[in-house]
C-alpha cells in the first residue's frame, strides 16, 4: 500500500474519533452539566492515565526525550488552545456549525504549507479542496441565519488547529508519535488545572466519570493517528480528508441529540465524498508518476 494511501486512511480513522470526542464533550456539557474547564482537564488527565497504564512510569519518563522542546511546547500550547475553544464552541453551537468552520482547516493549511513547509499545492488539489468546502456549506444550509458570539471560539479553534497540523508535520520528521502525544498531555494538564479546579464538581454518577475518562482515549487516539499519518505524506495532501468527519458527525448528531439530517446534508455529503475520491485519484496518479521518474535513475545505477 502506498504511503500516501496509508496516511489518508489514518486521517479518516483519527477524525472519526474526534467526532465521538466532540459529541461526548457536548453531551457532558449540555445534558449532564459538567463545566467546560473540567471537561478539558479530564481530557488531558485521562490521556496521561492511559499512556502511563500502557507503558508504566519508566516508559512514561522516556517520552520526555525530544529533538526540539520548543516545537513540542508550541504544538502542545496550540492543542490546548484548540481543545478549549472547540469545547466552548460545541457547547453553544450545533455540531454541524462548529464542524463547518473546522472544515476551513484544509484551505488554511494548504495556504500555510507553502511558506512554512515549502510544500507545493497544485491547482487541481486546491480546486478539489474548494469543492469539498462548498459541500460543507451545502450541508449546514441555512446554518448562519444568526451570528452567535460563540462563532469566534470556533474560528479561533480552527486557526489554532491549522497551525497545530503544520507543527505536527515538522515534529513527525524526528520525534516518535508518543513523545509528541505525551508533551501535549502534560502541557494541557498543567494549563487547564487552575480553571478546572475552580469550577470542579464531584458527580456521584459513574456514567459521567466513565465518559470523562473516555475523552483521553478518543482525543489521544485521534491525535496519535494524525501524527502517524503525517509521517507518511505531506500535510496538504492528507488534511482534506478531515471531511470524512462530516459523515460520522451527522450520524452521531442524529443518534445522540436527535438532529435529523435533511436533503442538504445528503447532497453536501455527496459533494464532499466526491472531492475526496478525486483527491485519492490524483494521489494515485502522482504516485505512479514518481515511480516512472525514478526508473531511469535506477537503470543508470
Amino acid at each position: 500500500m502506498p504511503d500516501r494511501l496509508k496516511a489518508i486512511l489514518l486521517v479518516c480513522a483519527g477524525v472519526i474519533l474526534f467526532s465521538v470526542l466532540d459529541t461526548t464533550a457536548k453531551y457532558l456539557g449540555t445534558r449532564l452539566g459538567v463545566p467546560v474547564s473540567q471537561i478539558v482537564w479530564m481530557r488531558f488527565f485521562s490521556q496521561i492515565f492511559w499512556i502511563t497504564a500502557l507503558l508504566g512510569p519508566a516508559g512514561m519518563l522516556s517520552l520526555f526525550k525530544t529533538a526540539s522542546v520548543k516545537l513540542q511546547l508550541t504544538r502542545s500550547t496550540l492543542m490546548v488552545l484548540t481543545t478549549l475553544l472547540n469545547f466552548v464552541a460545541v457547547k453553544y453551537l450545533r455540531l454541524d456549525q462548529t464542524l463547518s468552520i473546522t472544515f476551513l482547516t484544509p484551505l488554511v493549511v494548504a495556504a500555510l504549507a507553502v511558506p512554512l513547509l515549502g510544500e507545493h499545492v497544485g491547482w487541481r488539489r486546491m480546486m478539489a479542496i474548494a469543492v469539498g468546502f462548498i459541500g460543507v456549506l451545502i450541508v449546514v444550509h441555512p446554518g448562519f441565519t444568526a451570528i452567535e458570539p460563540a462563532f469566534a471560539f470556533a474560528f479561533g479553534s480552527m486557526f489554532a488547529y491549522s497551525l497545530l497540523l503544520i507543527v505536527t508535520r515538522k515534529l513527525s520528521m524526528f520525534d516518535p508519535p508518543l513523545v509528541t502525544l505525551n508533551y501535549g498531555s502534560i502541557v494541557g494538564l498543567v494549563a487547564a488545572a487552575p480553571f478546572a479546579f475552580h469550577d470542579w464538581i464531584w458527580f456521584p454518577s459513574v456514567e459521567i466519570w466513565t465518559m470523562l475518562l473516555l475523552l483521553g482515549t478518543l482525543g489521544g487516539g485521534g491525535h496519535f493517528l494524525l501524527i502517524q499519518a503525517y509521517r507518511f505524506a505531506p500535510v496538504s495532501a492528507v488534511t482534506p480528508f478531515i471531511y470524512v468527519e462530516l459523515i460520522s458527525m451527522i450520524a452521531l448528531s442524529y443518534f445522540v441529540f436527535g438532529d435529523k439530517p435533511d436533503e442538504w446534508s445528503f447532497i453536501g455529503s455527496l459533494v464532499i465524498v466526491g472531492s475526496g475520491l478525486y483527491l485519492i485519484h490524483r494521489e494515485r496518479i502522482a504516485h505512479k508518476e514518481n515511480l516512472m521518474a525514478l526508473e531511469p535513475i535506477e537503470e543508470k545505477r
